[in-house]
């Protein structure tokens, strides 16, 4: 069966996003879960140790708080309230936590520290504030504010509206807590003000990593129950699940089956000695069903044995205490016991936190089993897939016909039996349908079977050959730095710090890339006069130096254009490096993107993005239609109006910025050009496509569609990076004209190149390997509100625009290109995207898969995964459109 190299390429990639999917189910772990499906009620309560058959025994102590109301500040940092920022911003909580009835901690969150936004404008919350603290009919408030979120993400956490954001907030607290003590009356139980945030916020705005800016946010517990301090103490540290079990307690409320965090002790110093003991009783219970339950040896868990002797322990002091025993003994006996069950309590908590490292390692095999054998088939039809047709024959219909893929079905099939029959498995293929189930399983059975068959034709067909096939004339300076290149940069990623500073190791490989292609240049644009024999050892003298770079006549401003386009990319590259810093190392240190960014350096900043957008005009619109000419300037005109909508840019007439508003009615006005843009082009294609074979037509289409999706990354990229874009389109487009087709790269040296080039503006535009560098603020360009599936396809566009602009050059380029001497150059093209895509993903795997026990784990090689995973989707599409565009493919169907 014999298939062109697009669809071989695009078929590998989407069975290799499935095993990915299934290594990532297998990779990331499901919670912590109790059997037990229904909710904890009282009744389900132990009894109080010793306690007899006293009917209320198995209660939980009498509440500690009337109401509760939870103020949480999205991405509050711990600065924000306990730095100069609250002492400066927050007057009245800073006054709270220095003097007032409160308990202060630093609550940790658990990377990664990601959260899916629910409300947009903080005056929808606040709107209703005053007539919902007036009623009498709730028991929990729960306030959830994102506007500092928002602006974190848009400037920054030393941006100038974060002072008058939190300022607003400090106002709300003391609105707040006015209203709750005014309402306490003398007996009754005192209310509570929580003020806490669910993450917090790195240096560059954003969250999603495990740095301590990320992770460490502030927790006041504010009731006049507490008693009042006189001085300032430093906080404590405490975990963010223990909220959850501190505040059921103390409402008087079961624990959550499936809560894995510990009381918060200081909250509940102030009550009795037994109260405080039944509170720890009551949680160590609840952790140790919660460990029964997720942990097969629990009887050999630390905590499991030190929870039942503290409970013994409890039933003797309660033995002693119903006796009426008042002896200093007792007290003595009672704070060891509190020692004891906080100790235990702890141990549990920290067993059972280990248990979301719990890999289901069964999914994971068979997700790299069959990632592995995606390479291996992609790597053995190499030379048919880069041949001239351009054809892969896949032996299919005699593997599945063959004995060896019923045996091993049979084997898979045996095989899966035992792991889900067994006592103690619990993998994702469990939970999947038989029909599911068999589909993978034969998958990856015929693709053994084809490997294993097209191994054996290779090895066949090399024996038959002998030695024919050593000339020694196989790859050039350029091939072997590509092949080299990309092979260095897939070892590396087994360090974490390479794995944080990957964008080091792409900017050296471009960096070289240009000086062999300056290399290339001058070779062919120099001649040798003077003979030397290789095996000699000369030095050139300053006589022979003219004669011996003496120029080919008839070259004139080409060759210096030429000479120019290696520089040119080099001096672009070092500007590119200087604006964003990235990775993890050196992301805090000053940069380009700070200084145009600062509220004095609006006006210098307002140029840039002008002449960027000018510049990026003049290099995207050759190749469009008038009409689309048209469209394209009015839209980039849209997209620097947008950005003086929003504050980010300012006119030249404006004096000064004026309020800032959401631009919604300019970005949509930008969006209506980008869809009016790829409507047209998309026309042009499908007529080229179905109706005639007009290659000239579906270049244009091509063209038009590629300056539809720059249009759309100008208004997405923040205005520092729009020379990012504009660098972008000036080396993509000398190194078309001057590079390329003048040095006569094929289709797979071009592939290289452009992929290269895509990984390295992948990283000049400010992202890592680090989750809290996606800049999410561009799923919010257009919209009033959060909208799922347009904010995901606009955020990922965002961070993806550079691998997605080269990848669109190429196919633009090589349909340009295409002719009587090139007909297969899209399916070369495809299948190398697909080549260089697969091999990272499967090393990477299969470190993941060997580190999993790593320090970083969790901090820098999941997130690292999670790219990886992505990429390969947008490679996918890629590759599914270079199909669509392969011309050799649609004629062979």
């Amino acid at each position: 069966m014999k298939i062109s190299s697009s669809v071989f390429a695009s078929f590998c990639l989407m069975v290799e996003l499935f095993a990915i999917a299934l290594f990532l189910k297998g990779f990331f772990p499901a919670p912590v879960k109790s059997s037990f499906s229904s909710k904890t009620t009282v009744s389900d309560l132990p009894a109080e140790p010793l306690s007899g058959n006293n009917p209320n025994s198995s209660k939980v102590p009498a509440p500690l708080f009337h109401r509760v109301v939870i103020v949480l500040i999205d991405a509050l940092r711990e600065d924000f309230v306990f730095g100069s920022k609250g002492q400066q911003y927050m007057p009245y909580t800073q006054h709270l936590v220095e003097r007032g009835s409160s308990h202060s901690f630093v609550a940790k969150a658990r990377p990664p520290t990601v959260t899916m936004p629910r409300i947009k404008v903080d005056k929808n919350v606040t709107r209703h504030l005053d007539s919902t603290l007036n009623r009498d009919d709730w028991d929990i408030l729960i306030l959830h504010y994102l506007g500092l979120d928002h602006i974190g993400h848009l400037s920054g956490p030393h941006s100038s509206l974060i002072g008058p954001k939190l300022l607003e907030m400090d106002d709300i607290l003391k609105k707040i807590h006015s209203s709750l003590t005014s309402r306490e009356m003398e007996g009754s139980l005192p209310n509570l003000l929580v003020l806490c945030g669910d993450h917090g916020m790195s240096e560059t705005g954003s969250h999603g990593g495990s740095s301590d800016p990320e992770i460490n946010t502030p927790l006041v517990l504010i009731s006049s129950a507490f008693k009042r301090k006189v001085d300032m103490e430093k906080p404590g540290t405490v975990a963010q699940v223990d909220v959850l079990p501190t505040l059921a307690l103390a409402l008087g409320l079961p624990i959550s089956r499936n809560s894995v965090g510990c009381l918060i002790q200081p909250v509940f110093e102030h009550t009795s000695l037994r109260d405080q003991l039944r509170f720890l009783h009551l949680n160590s219970f609840q952790l140790n069903c919660l460990l029964k339950d997720s942990t097969p040896n629990f009887q050999k868990e630390e905590g499991y044995d030190q929870f039942h002797l503290a409970e013994k322990s409890h039933a003797n002091w309660m033995k002693l205490y119903l006796e009426g025993n008042t002896s200093e003994v007792l007290s003595n006996l009672g704070r060891k016991l509190l020692r004891q069950y906080l100790g235990a309590l702890k141990a549990m908590s920290s067993t059972l936190s280990k248990q979301l490292g719990k890999y289901d390692m069964y999914s994971m095999i068979v997700g790299m089993v069959l990632v592995l054998q995606v390479l291996l088939v992609l790597i053995l039809a190499m030379p048919e897939a880069l041949s001239h047709p351009a054809e892969v024959e896949i032996p299919l219909y005699s593997s599945l016909l063959s004995l060896p893929f019923y045996m091993l079905w049979l084997l898979c099939c045996s095989i899966h039996v035992l792991v889900c029959t067994s006592a103690e498995s619990s993998c994702y293929l469990c939970n999947l349908s038989w029909g599911l189930v068999l589909a993978a399983i034969t998958t990856i059975s015929a693709m053994l079977c084809v490997l294993l068959s097209m191994a054996g034709r290779k090895l066949a067909s090399g024996a038959k050959t002998g030695t024919k096939n050593t000339n020694g004339s196989g790859f050039s300076e350029l091939d072997m730095l590509l092949l080299t290149g990309t092979a260095g940069n897939v070892i590396s990623l087994g360090s974490s710090s390479f794995v944080e500073e990957e964008h080091q190791t792409w900017y050296f490989l471009i960096n070289t890339l240009c000086l062999a292609i300056f290399q290339d240049v001058c070779r062919k644009y120099f001649r040798e006069r003077k003979n030397y024999s290789d095996d000699s050892s000369y030095l050139v003298s300053k006589e022979d130096l003219p004669v011996l770079l003496s120029p080919i006549s008839g070259q004139g401003s080409q060759k210096w254009l030429a000479l120019s386009t290696p520089l040119l990319t080099l001096a672009c590259c070092r500007l590119l490096r200087s604006l964003n810093q990235t990775g993890v190392q050196w992301a805090h240190l000053p940069d380009m993107s700070h200084w145009l960014n600062s509220w004095e350096h609006k006006a210098e900043l307002s140029v840039l993005s002008a002449a960027s957008l000018v510049l990026i005009f003049f290099l995207v619109q050759k190749r469009c239609s008038l009409v689309s000419k048209i469209a394209l300037a009015l839209g980039l005109l849209g997209v620097y109006s947008y950005r003086a909508a929003v504050g980010n840019v300012l006119f030249p007439w404006q004096l000064a910025s004026r309020d800032i508003s959401k631009g919604t009615v300019e970005a949509r006005f930008v969006y209506i050009f980008v869809l009016g843009i790829l409507f047209t082009g998309s026309k042009d294609l499908l007529r080229s496509q179905v109706i005639t074979a007009d290659s000239w037509l579906k270049c244009r289409g091509l063209w038009e569609v590629y300056s539809g999706i720059v249009l759309l990354c100008a208004i997405l990229l923040r205005p520092h990076n729009l020379p990012v874009l504009a660098c972008s389109l000036l080396i993509q487009t000398a190194m078309a004209q001057y590079i390329w087709k003048e040095l006569q790269y094929d289709a797979a040296q071009t592939s290289i190149i452009h992929y290269w080039f895509g990984q390295a503006f992948f990283y000049f535009q400010g992202n890592s390997n680090n989750i809290a560098t996606v800049d999410i603020s561009a799923g919010f360009v257009g919209l009033e509100s959060y909208v799922a599936i347009p904010a995901i396809f606009l955020t990922a566009f965002s961070t993806y625009s550079g691998p997605l602009l080269w990848a669109c050059h190429l196919v633009c380029y090589l349909s340009s290109a295409q002719d009587s001497r090139h007909p297969a150059s899209l399916g070369h093209g495809c299948y190398c995207f697909a080549l260089l895509r697969s091999i990272p993903t499967v090393v990477y795997i299969i470190l993941v898969t060997a580190l999993r026990y790593h320090l970083f784990i969790w901090s820098v090689f999941s997130p690292k995964l999670l790219y990886e995973a992505m990429h390969t989707l947008v490679a996918t599409v890629v590759c599914i459109f270079f199909t669509a565009m392969d011309q050799n493919h649609i004629a062979q169907s």
